[in-house]
């Protein structure tokens, strides 16, 4: 007894050998079809080709083909015609995402060039920052500088001052002392 999935097996295979057997028919009318849309798309309806092909079929008008293989062959021809226009959309789609590819290699590398001046620009940055930390340190340091030598020439103009004094004081008391040695020898030399 024959089991049922070996008879379905069975079958898949008689059906794979026999579309196999007409791949060469699928493969020319894929190719008549496609060259019959072609010519629909460029606006030409008469094909040399197709009409060769449909005289040898002996169906010269067309007309004795039976209605299911015309809405088939219709059929056919949108699917046809729907595929063009899925391919062309593809290609443009395929453009696009080159264009957008080289576009975005194009941004990277701009991306870099501007990372690298970017740092560029904060080193130099840094740099002058560390030199206005430098200068400004310096000016301190000669405000700080200034302000300490105004000091010591206040303290020195203060001792100066106090010298000129303590120098009178000494020479009005020596010419006090010369002057009363003098009285002195002149009163002595008097009475001599």
């Amino acid at each position: 007894m024959i089991h049922w999935r070996d008879e379905y097996v069975a079958a898949l295979r008689l059906r794979d050998i026999k579309e196999k057997h007409y791949n060469h028919v699928y493969s020319a009318y894929t190719k008549l079809a496609d060259e019959k849309s072609k010519n629909v798309v460029a606006g030409s309806v008469s094909n040399p080709l197709l009409e060769s092909r449909i005289a040898a079929s002996g169906n010269p008008g067309g007309s004795s083909l039976n209605p299911s293989i015309v809405s088939l062959r219709e059929g056919f021809a949108e699917a046809q015609q729907g595929r063009l226009d899925l391919h062309r959309q593809l290609t443009t789609v395929i453009q696009d995402s080159e264009r957008l590819k080289l576009q975005l290699k194009t941004d990277a590398a701009r991306l870099g060039e501007l990372i690298s001046e970017r740092t560029i620009l904060l080193q130099k940055i840094r740099d002058r920052d560390e030199e206005l930390r430098g200068k400004s340190k310096l000016v301190e340091d000669v405000h700080d500088e200034s302000v300490s030598l105004i000091l010591e020439l206040n303290m020195a103009e203060e001792k100066l001052q106090k010298l000129r004094l303590e120098n009178k004081e000494l020479i009005d008391r020596w010419m006090a002392r010369v002057g009363q040695e003098a009285d002195a020898m002149n009163t002595t030399s008097k009475f001599s």
